[in-house]
């Protein structure tokens, strides 16, 4: 991809946003920073442009993306028969790493829900997103810029370095605050439903809004359910402490294997913050086996031991 393509914020975002907005009307991707990691990102509205996500990711069509709206006033125009409860969690959590699955209004379109009668939906925290989301009048579908079932990204040169010249337009919007993809909430059940863990837990949500939420049943319905995802191209191998890391690594390293610890000592913010940047970096560095040492199983911590169970599954495979 051409420098000039990779637009800096600093001091223009305004000129950059209009060069966004000229690009996906003319139903072409680009390139979106978030709080939570970079999407690929087509107007919701162009069912023609969404279809081109799940060419450029080779994602299967059946599988649902995320819509992200400019705020919770919009959120009538896309969802319908919404509980009195979301409304507290949207107040309380958006703009911010949450996505909430509603059903759907006709206005969204095959592409983005699978068929599906519910819609994922969120407000990104993210200046340059919602800075373009309030120039265009419509939502943005943005799952993540990346190849299907690889790691995700968290710069703009990460997608870059996955997508080259099939996204016409990559804003940069810095390194992503959070790391790791936002919280699956689905709404559309009797009792709502944790699909996938994020940076905002499932005691926060049930404390914001004095509910009771179960973990998910069924079948995959959401970004990130299957079970093996996030997948470096290397191996990766999961221990619970830092000692075993120790251990395996020597017993690797006997064998001619070259090795990484990923070992964050409890710092849960920045493990999610640098889990992908890592596992990149591994990649790129012709390493063989990634140990990772899990995080507690509370909070931010669950959603990291997520996308490394699951990254472990895929990479195994």
């Amino acid at each position: 991809m051409p420098d000039h393509d990779i637009q800096i914020q600093d001091g223009r975002l305004s000129a950059s946003i209009d060069l966004a907005v000229r690009y996906l009307r003319d139903d072409l991707l680009i390139g979106l920073p978030t709080e939570t990691v970079y999407g690929l990102a087509a107007l919701a509205s162009r069912p023609k442009a969404i279809s081109k996500i799940f060419q450029v990711k080779a994602r299967p069509t059946n599988h649902p993306l995320i819509l992200h709206l400019a705020s919770y006033r919009q959120l009538e125009k896309w969802a319908q028969n919404v509980p009195s409860y979301v409304e507290v969690l949207c107040e309380k959590f958006w703009p911010g790493a949450l996505t909430i699955v509603l059903q759907r209004t006709p206005q969204v379109c095959d592409e983005i829900t699978g068929a599906r009668k519910t819609v994922a939906i969120r407000v990104p925290n993210h200046q340059v997103a919602l800075a373009l989301l309030n120039r265009i009048d419509d939502g943005l579908v943005a799952p993540s810029a990346n190849r299907f079932g690889k790691v995700s990204p968290t710069s703009a040169k990460h997608v870059v370095d996955d997508l080259g010249d099939q996204v016409a337009l990559v804003l940069d919007g810095g390194v992503c605050d959070i790391g790791v993809e936002s919280t699956i909430l689905d709404c559309t059940r009797s009792s709502p439903q944790i699909l996938r863990h994020g940076a905002i837990s499932k005691d926060e949500l049930e404390s914001a809004a004095n509910i009771s939420i179960n973990l998910s049943d069924g079948e995959s319905r959401a970004s990130g359910m299957l079970e093996k995802h996030y997948a470096p191209n290397c191996r990766l191998e999961l221990v619970e402490t830092t000692a075993d890391a120790k251990r395996r690594a020597a017993e690797l390293v006997s064998e001619d294997q070259k090795i990484e610890i990923l070992d964050f000592f409890g710092d849960l913010i920045v493990y999610a913050n640098q889990l992908y940047a890592r596992l990149r970096q591994a990649d790129k560095s012709g390493v063989d086996v990634i140990i990772a040492v899990m995080p507690i199983n509370t909070g931010l911590g669950e959603a990291i031991r997520d996308r490394l169970t699951k990254a472990s599954a895929a990479s195994s495979s």
